[in-house]
Parts: C-alpha cells; structure tokens; sequence
C-alpha cells in the first residue's frame, strides 16, 4: 500500500469531508480518512490504483483534490487564506450598510430609494453569497442540507420575490416606505420588499465565517516551525578539505563540523571530540547529554561547549526531525473535528421549512386566495426561516469569549476545538516546561567539616562562571544571586563530561560528580556520599566541590517545580479530569516531581512517538484527552489529542500544533482555559437555540401570510440582540487563580 495526502479544495462543513471519505473508500483497495479542519485526505491505495484515480473520485464528489505541494521555502511567506474572504466581506458590507439604513429609517427613504437598495443588495446576495450557492447546489446534488443551503435558499427567495414585488408588484411605485406597522394582516406581498433581509443575513454570515477562518489553525504552519529548527549550512569535510555547503547537500557517509554553539546538520555519529549536546529538542529535558566518540546524536539538537565531528547516517526526509514533522501531520489528518453546530441543526430545519413552504403554498392555493397571496406566504416562510442570528451566534460568542481568553492569557485557536472541551475526562502534562520552570536551578547547598555553605557556593560559584554548561551557569546564577559579586578564577580547565577545575584565591578546585573525585583520590566523608545518593534518589543533578585534596561541600542542581503547579492539579482534579504526568526524564525524577504536584499516575522516559502512543491508547479505552506540553517532543501528541493546550512560553511548533495556547507558563492557566472554553460552548448553543427559536415562532406567522416586513425586521432584530447580548454576557468570566 502507497499512502498520500490529498489537498481538498471546496469543503464548506464536516458533512462534506464525510462524502469525499465516502466516495474514496468505495474504490477497490482504497482506505482513506478525509479531515474538514486541514482539507486533507490521508489515502492508503494499492498498485493497480493510480492517484488520478483519487483525484477523478473526489472532483465526481463534487470537489477539487491535488497531489500535495512541495515544502514552501523557508523564506518564501505563505499565503493569507482568509484575503479573499476578508476582501469579499468588505465589499459586501460596504454595499449593505446603506440597503439595511434605508430599510430601517423611513427618514432615508427618498423617492426610489428601493431601486437603490436593489443596485446595492444584488451583488452582495449573489457575489457576496456565492460560496454558499456553490455549497447549496452541491448538497442539493447529494441529498443534504447544512447552514449553506439554509443561507442560499433564504437570501435567493428574499431577492427574488424583491425583485417580482419591484418590477411586476407595486413595490417600484415612486413613493413607496417600510412604515413602522407591527400589525399582522394578509397581504399579497407585491408591495413588499426583503432586500435588508437578503444583504444582511449574507454579510453578517460572511462576517461569521471570516472571524472563523481567521482563528482556524492552519496545520502546515506547524510543519514549517518544525523544518525551520534544523540547521541551514553544515561544514563539511571532503577530499581532506572543510566547506561550508547548503544543509540538502548533505549525504550519508559524509563527515562534518560541530562547532560550541551550532546545531547538528543531521543525524549521525561522533567520530572524534566530546560535548555536552542539549537534546530538549528531542526529549524535553534541560540537561545536556554527554556525547563521546561511537555515540549516536540527532539532527538540530545543539552542541554546547566542545568541537565534535560527525558521520551523517541519516538525512533528510530521514532524520529524526523530519519523522517529528510527520508525525505531527498524521496526528492532525487523523484528528476528528465535530461538525459545525449550525450545520446539524441546519441538516434538520432546511426540509422541514422547505416542505413548509410547499405546504403552505398548496394549502392558500387549495383555499381559493390569489396566486399572488399564496407565493408570498410561501416566499415568506423562506425568508424568516434564514435568521441574522445564527451568522451571529458562533462568531459573536467565540469573539467575546477569546477576547475575555486573551485579557486572561488563554488564546482559543478556534471554533471547532471548543466541543473537545466539554467531554475531555483525561489531562496528560508534560514535566519539563510545564510542571517545571524548565531551567536548571541551584536547589541546595551541603557543606561538610568546618566549611560554611555560603563560602562553598563562593567558591563554587567563581570556578563554574567561565563555563557555558547548563548546569555550571544554573551554580553560578545561584551564587550571584545570594553572595553578590564573585572572584576570579585562574587556570580555568573543562574536563569533558566530568566537571571543571580552577585556582581561586590561590586555592585549587575541582567541581564535578563524586566519581570524578573518587578517581582522583580525594578524602570524602561518609555523609557526602551519603547526601549525594539521597539527592540523586530524588532526581537531582549532584555537583561535588573539593580543594586540597577533600571534599567540602555537594551542590544540588534541578529543574525546579513551578510554584502553582499543586495548585493548578488540584483545579483540574476539581473539574473531573484525571491529571497523567509523560515524560521524557527517568523515573524516579518524574516521581519526585509528581508526588510534589499531586500526580498519582507517571509514564516517564518516553520519546515525542511514544507520547502519540499513548494519547492513542488512551483514546482506544475511551478516553478524551487533553495534553499540556511546550516543547517540539510534544508537538505531534498536542495534535493527536483531542484537544491540545500549548505552554506560551514554549517552542512555536508546540504552540501551532495546540487548540489552546496559554500565554505565558503558569499552569493555573489551564483549567482556567477549559472553564472558559466551555463556557463559550454553551454560549453558542444558548445562541444557536435563540437564533433559531425568534424565528420559529414568526414562521406561523408566515404561513397563515400574515407577515410583513416590519414584523421579518423585528424577528430578525430581536433575535441578533438578543443573540449578541447573551455573547457579552461571557465578558464577566472569572478566573479561578
């Protein structure tokens, strides 16, 4: 079997992503899955089937399909898919302000103003509304309905019978007003005219889906974030000579440079030199990773302090970044968004009003009034049927409610990913960045003998400061931050991999593990040794400190627990949600730091694939799964679970592959998101109810031809205040830190 990933083109809801899968799934030995928030279908296919196949049976759909696009470059900008929706909105509002002012303000409502207003609403209901037409005829040609067949037969049938009451009804007569008569008398219709309803509704969906789109994730930005880590140029030895070339030209077999500082161009294996390589990239963590000659190191990891040559085993689509990046595509193509609310409403109430309208059409006609009586109560139920109000009630609701989210720090990517708020039972936390500060900090101080701990720290403080180790700057911050200025260090000496050695104040100092000074024979007291296995018991970094032959003193360096990290738990816990620590870090670190938060269940030592896993597992037994994370290891689980929170302070990558985006790291942020998220989601429904149920109550109205358009204009009023101030109500959401 060949997979691909297929663009789809002219989806407008998740019904539709549903008929494309359909369709695939009905060739011979074809399996495809098709997402409606990445427009993408991942398809498995045999050798005796052809993409164009593919393609042929998603254009027979009645969509657009292509193979998928090269990368763009880095420096080439991506293209704005919300332009053309934003420009289309514009002129439509430009356009229908006027028509909706006459209508509603007989003071503007000169002689012929309603030949203006059909100059100026035309366009907008069949320009403007285009795509929701294209999306009506191609449900109409599969038998089903959504919110664009609910928008395109309202706004038609409000133009078209304008434009009858206009040319052949008494609605062209110079002279002609919309009075503020809320009386309910048959009429038959010809005097009246419904291009405010039809401009309206058509810019204030529009408007709705712009706001839409603008908040939807678009999934490649977080596939670009991940390419863009990797190194761009990579020196080079061939034929005895080193040159600097284009990372792409890279080959397996060739041998290259890793400067302190520079990241490594590909995955390969050390052929001479020793560092400390920072490999969060990979695993989260923040201790670097001792690499000597025969070890294995990856791709845009960071070598810190020392010159290292590499063999490259692997490169490009290869190396491990690029399987990251991957794996964050077939989380989000495998990611199941809901339908659109509107939409599965909109999928019942379209029949139902069309067959009221034919209903209430044959029962005037059977009654014996006029054709004329009998169309407008018919056109009538059409044109209330198509409320203001449901284009309001998402848009309206997810502005207020992601504006309260980002005066609170909580950024709400979108729509789509507020219903996963409402049934999540499971929160998986990253550790490091997320339970932890994500930086090496000094913990503790142990001095033995007759030393005092403040003078081991100096000392300590001084050797480590030329160092640019993790740990060594974690020593020397915590030193200048409680003893002020330090003195100088001479006869400065990294020793790879074990520690450091200096002279301070004629004095000389060997910092490093307690194995270091076991091989050098220095005197170490039983308690020292004693501290340092107990320290690194609970997950902690142990330095020793010796001079004159013995030990002084231990240094306890560790990724220190954020200070509202209990308490943000303990809210999670308050909310239903099981709280399960994944880590890249040994067990027993992960322990110690999960029984300080309150975690009962820890799964440490795992990879960024091992994440996906298990947020897989877990989704298989039923769970719905929320994961917290910052980092490029946890962007592809952020994807795959069913709702994905980003730390702010994190990578970019983790930040695009996440629904929620938490500002900053304070992990009390989260539960804080997941309150408002579904409190915005109940707003919505509240809305989508209202919307529809104004609306409702006129459509008796209608059938018995009883409506005019004051009487479509206040239903339609009522319905958008009410819907609009329902949504402001979400401006009074309280934190609960």
């Amino acid at each position: 079997m060949t997979a691909v990933d297929l663009a789809i083109d002219g989806m407008t809801c998740a019904s539709c992503a549903a008929r494309i899968e359909k369709k695939l799934n009905k060739l011979d030995h074809v399996t495809a899955t098709v997402n409606f928030a990445t427009e993408k279908a991942r398809v498995e296919y045999g050798d005796d089937v052809a993409p164009e196949q593919l393609i042929a049976a998603v254009e027979a759909a009645g969509y657009h399909a292509r193979l998928p696009d090269p990368a763009p470059a880095a420096d080439e900008p991506a293209d704005d898919p919300t332009a053309t929706l934003r420009q289309r909105l514009l002129i439509c509002l430009a356009l229908s302000i006027p028509v909706i002012a006459m209508a509603m303000a007989p003071v503007l409502q000169f002689t012929n103003w309603q030949w203006l207003s059909l100059t100026l609403a035309a366009p907008v209901v069949v320009w403007g509304a285009w795509p929701f037409h294209r999306a009506a005829w191609t449900n109409l040609r599969h038998g089903t309905a959504t919110m664009d067949t609910l928008i395109s037969v309202g706004t038609l049938a409000a133009l078209g019978w304008s434009v009858y009451a206009l040319f052949w009804g008494t609605a062209g007569t110079p002279g002609m007003t919309h009075g503020f008569e809320l009386t309910i008398a048959r009429t038959d219709g010809t005097g009246n005219i419904y291009l405010e309803a039809a401009a309206g509704v058509t810019t204030f969906i529009l408007a709705g889906r712009y706001f839409e789109a603008r908040a939807k994730r678009r999934s490649g930005a977080a596939l670009r974030a991940l390419l863009e880590m990797g190194a761009k140029e990579v020196s080079v030895r061939r034929d005895g000579v080193e040159q600097r070339i284009p990372v792409d030209q890279l080959r397996i077999g060739d041998v290259f440079v890793v400067r302190p500082g520079e990241k490594i161009a590909a995955d390969g294996v050390v052929v001479e030199g020793s560092s400390a390589v920072d490999a969060s990239m990979l695993t989260g963590e923040s201790v670097p990773v001792e690499v000597t000659p025969g070890d294995q190191v990856v791709g845009a990891t960071v070598n810190v302090d020392g010159a290292l040559v590499v063999r490259a085993n692997r490169v490009g689509t290869d190396t491990q970044l690029a399987q990251m990046a991957r794996l964050v595509e077939d989380a989000q193509n495998g990611k199941a968004q809901a339908q659109r609310l509107a939409d599965r409403i909109s999928a019942v109430f379209v029949p139902i009003v069309i067959a009221l309208s034919v209903a209430t059409l044959g029962f005037w006609l059977g009654a014996g009034v006029s054709v004329a009586a009998a169309f407008t109560a018919a056109v009538a139920v059409l044109i209330i049927a198509c409320p203001c109000a449901l284009g309001l009630a998402t848009p309206t609701a997810l502005m207020v409610g992601t504006g309260r989210g980002a005066q609170l720090g909580i950024l709400i990517k979108g729509p789509e990913v507020l219903e996963s708020t409402r049934r999540v039972d499971t929160v998986i936390v990253d550790k490091t960045g997320t339970v932890t500060t994500g930086t090496m900090t000094l913990i503790d101080v142990l001095a033995v003998g007759n030393e005092q701990p403040d003078e081991v720290l100096r000392i300590a403080g001084a050797v480590e400061s030329p160092s640019e180790h993790p740990i060594a700057r974690a020593i020397t911050a915590g030193a200048r931050e409680k003893l002020g200025e330090l003195p100088g260090v001479d006869a400065f000496a990294n020793l790879r991999g074990l520690g450091v050695e200096g002279t301070v104040n004629g004095r000389t100092v060997l910092l490093g593990r307690v194995q270091l000074l076991t091989d050098r024979s220095y005197d170490i007291p039983g308690e020292l040794t004693t501290a340092a296995q107990r320290a690194e018991a609970d997950g902690r970094t142990v330095v020793a400190v010796a001079w004159e032959g013995r030990a002084r003193g231990l240094l306890m360096v560790a990724d220190a627990v954020k200070p509202t990290s209990a308490e943000a738990v303990s809210l999670l816990k308050a909310l239903g949600l099981t709280p399960i620590m994944v880590t890249g870090d040994n067990e027993a670190v992960a322990r110690t730091v999960a029984a300080q938060v309150g975690i009962d269940e820890v799964i440490a030592g795992v990879l960024p694939q091992d994440k996906v896993e298990t947020v897989k597992r877990l989704q298989s037994e039923g769970k719905v799964v929320a994961m917290v994370g910052d980092g490029v290891n946890d962007a592809a689980a952020l994807a795959q679970a069913d709702l994905g929170l980003a730390m702010g302070s994190g990578t970019d990558v983790a930040i695009e592959a996440s629904d929620l985006t938490i500002v900053g790291d304070d992990l009390r942020a989260v539960p804080d998101a997941i309150r408002l998220s579904r409190r915005t989601l109940s707003t919505i429904k509240g809305n989508l109810f209202w919307a529809f149920a104004y609306n409702v109550a006129a459509l008796p109205l209608a059938a018995a031809g009883l409506l005019n358009p004051m009487i479509a204009g206040a239903a339609m009023a009522f319905s958008s205040v009410f819907v609009v101030s329902n949504s402001l109500r979400l401006r009074r959401f309280t934190p609960s830190r």
